[in-house]
């Protein structure tokens, strides 16, 4: 372990300990803060996620910068409300007397930021950690250093110091913080890191947040609007150049529209991105040569039949080129997928999306039934009783009917997983509460003393209450 990952946990230590975060006139004025360093410093984040992941300026405005600012406003004009008492009725048998619960702060916060929506993802929870009063650690990802490095440089000159810092580094910093004893610890990525820090949050019983991932399928029936379907599933899928946590990873098309819709996604696609998307200044790039060559093993090595047979993969409907140089792999569209093609049994987290026919609604509630359960699950019907029938019989972090990606947007929404896709959720309210300690205050004055009726020693009066207690409750 460092000195300076030590000196920094005890400064943080100090300065949650003296006081300082508690008042919300400190919260508001860190969350105003944090909105005008996004503002003024606007350019600079567009820059450095340009050269990480070679988004496009807008994308980086509207899936990051845009909801930052909104999630710190949004937090702020609601801190009145919920950081003031709430009180709770008590029960008949001990009035008189009043009970109440409040929001404290948790304590000091380790953040663990991932690489994909490097902004967006160290600030939203750090946003919603400075609404709750706590200080905070963020660890942004080491795979997007020119992120890192800003965020780095510009938190200690606009947050407090004392109440905030940021440790930048890969695995062996991020070990040495899982070491300390932090008050909670909030990690948005893979599950088998997820499983590492959990394991190290258990030596010190610290609670955990996990926003992890997994395969969000999406369903497309008849009674949708192809057209408008595969425009809405294109954009989620190839933002980003599909890594995103909550992309639709694979579709679930019924027979009779499947092939249809696979052929009117490619069409968004070119009319998104161009005929060659790899010119279009609104597609971005895969962050580094590793995820490239994982991506790149679940391509078809044929786009159709050959003598060995079929491709399990499924065949290219368009997409499927690459340039190892340029980081670059075309949106790629693939029907007919085999469900045990090695595409289908990981997260694809980039822009390959497989298209596979199903029989009905329940042949794909099975399918969806069959695996762990993803962060989000997306259905494209104008049928009622099928969009009931996901409802009520699947289980995801979140369910979007006619829209992928929207429940991220809103403040009003929890943000979660359930199961492999993660523990816990934020933003807005819940973020509030995720870190802090709902605490339950009761008062009970000493005149008159109606306890004493069941005080020991147990008499038949104290018989009678007991009974009486019994029979009501």
């Amino acid at each position: 372990m460092t000195v300076d990952i030590e000196t920094t946990f005890a400064r943080l230590k100090a300065g949650y300990a003296s006081g300082r975060t508690r008042p919300p006139a400190w919260r508001r004025r860190q969350l105003d803060a944090l909105r005008r360093m996004v503002r003024e410093h606007r350019d600079d984040f567009v820059r450095a996620a340009a050269s990480d992941l070679g988004k496009p300026a807008e994308e980086t405005m509207l899936t990051e910068l845009m909801l930052v600012s909104s999630e710190a406003r949004f937090v702020r004009d609601h801190l009145h409300a919920w950081t003031r008492r709430r009180p709770k009725v008590m029960p008949w048998m001990l009035q008189p007397a009043m009970g109440w619960t409040v929001a404290e702060p948790k304590g000091v916060l380790l953040i663990i930021a991932p690489w994909n929506y490097p902004t967006l993802l160290a600030l939203e929870p750090l946003t919603d950690a400075l609404a709750a009063g706590d200080a905070a650690c963020v660890k942004p990802s080491e795979l997007a250093p020119a992120t890192s490095r800003l965020l780095a440089a510009l938190i200690p000159e606009y947050l407090d110091p004392d109440a905030v810092a940021v440790i930048e580094g890969g695995p062996d910093e991020t070990g040495a913080l899982l070491r300390l004893p932090f008050d909670h610890i909030f990690y948005t990525g893979g599950g088998k890191v997820g499983k590492v820090v959990m394991r190290a949050a258990a030596e010190h019983l610290t609670p955990v947040t996990l926003e992890l991932g997994g395969k969000s399928p999406c369903f497309v029936d008849a009674t949708a609007d192809l057209v408008v379907a595969a425009r809405r599933i294109a954009w989620g899928k190839f933002t980003n150049a599909g890594q995103t946590c909550v992309a639709p990873d694979y579709v679930l098309a019924t027979s009779d529209v499947a092939e249809a819709l696979a052929k009117r996604i490619g069409v968004a696609v070119t009319e998104f991105y161009g005929d060659d998307p790899q010119r279009s200044p609104d597609y971005g790039r895969i962050i580094n040569d590793r995820h490239f060559g994982r991506l790149c093993a679940l391509l078809p090595e044929h786009a159709s039949s050959s003598p060995s047979g079929p491709d399990p993969a499924g065949r290219l409907v368009c997409g499927g080129t690459i340039d190892r140089g340029d980081r670059y792999i075309a949106p790629t569209v693939l029907y007919g997928t085999d469900p045990d093609a090695p595409v289908m049994g990981e997260e694809i987290f980039g822009p390959i999306l497989p298209v596979i026919p199903v029989r009905d609604a329940d042949e794909a509630i099975a399918f969806v039934n069959g695996r762990p359960r993803p962060l989000a699950a997306y259905v494209f019907s104008r049928d009622r009783a099928t969009r009931l029938a996901f409802e009520r019989r699947t289980s995801s972090g979140a369910l979007g009917f006619g829209l992928p990606l929207g429940h991220l947007m809103s403040s009003r929404l929890p943000f979660g997983g359930v199961g492999a896709s993660g523990i816990g959720a934020y933003h807005g309210e819940v973020g509030f509460l995720t870190f802090s300690h709902v605490k339950t205050v009761t008062v009970k004055p000493s005149f008159p003393d109606t306890l004493r009726l069941v005080y020991p020693p147990f008499d038949a009066m104290t018989r009678r209450v007991i009974d009486v207690l019994r029979r009501l409750g």
